[in-house]
């Protein structure tokens, strides 16, 4: 019985020895690793392309300026939500995001120019200018279809997102 005694005592000693070495080179999970000196990082802009306004970026193609009348063209708009509806809807859905973004309240984040020029020019849009590029990053890797929309479609397109 002694010798048990003494053996679990040399247990006891020998498993509780060393342990104050072993928490400081242990990984603490949910703690920040103390650090001599800090370093700062760039701020990270929380807003998607998607939702990124520039209004002063026409894009690159065709269309070079646009003046839009104060009041909506409710019959230029119906043949753009015709033509929405045929040949974008399957990608684009109105109010929401789908495959790409939704074209509600575009016009707010984007000139009519870049909007036209997206629609008629998407394969050079997206490898040249920088918001069309991000935007193919966001909607991951999806480029746009070229749907070859005349510029008048493309207008009635955009007269149709006026009203969205």
């Amino acid at each position: 019985m002694l010798k048990s005694m003494a053996a679990l005592t040399i247990l006891l000693l020998v498993s509780c020895g060393g342990k104050e070495e072993k928490k400081k080179d242990s990984i603490q999970i949910g703690k920040k690793p103390q650090t001599t000196e800090t370093t700062k990082k760039a701020p990270v802009s929380d807003v998607k392309p998607s939702q990124t306004v520039d209004l002063t970026n026409k894009g690159i193609g065709p269309v070079k300026s646009i003046e839009l009348a104060a009041a909506v063209d409710e019959l230029m708009a119906a043949k753009g939500e015709e033509t929405f509806k045929n040949k974008c809807m399957a990608c684009h859905k109105p109010d929401r995001k789908f495959i790409g973004p939704a074209p509600k309240g575009i016009l707010e984040r984007r000139t009519p120019e870049w909007i036209m020029n997206m629609i008629l020019n998407p394969e050079e849009m997206t490898q040249k200018d920088p918001l069309a590029k991000a935007l193919l990053v966001e909607f991951n890797g999806s480029p746009m279809a070229n749907q070859h929309l005349t510029e008048e479609e493309a207008r009635q397109v955009l007269e149709y997102f006026r009203t969205l």
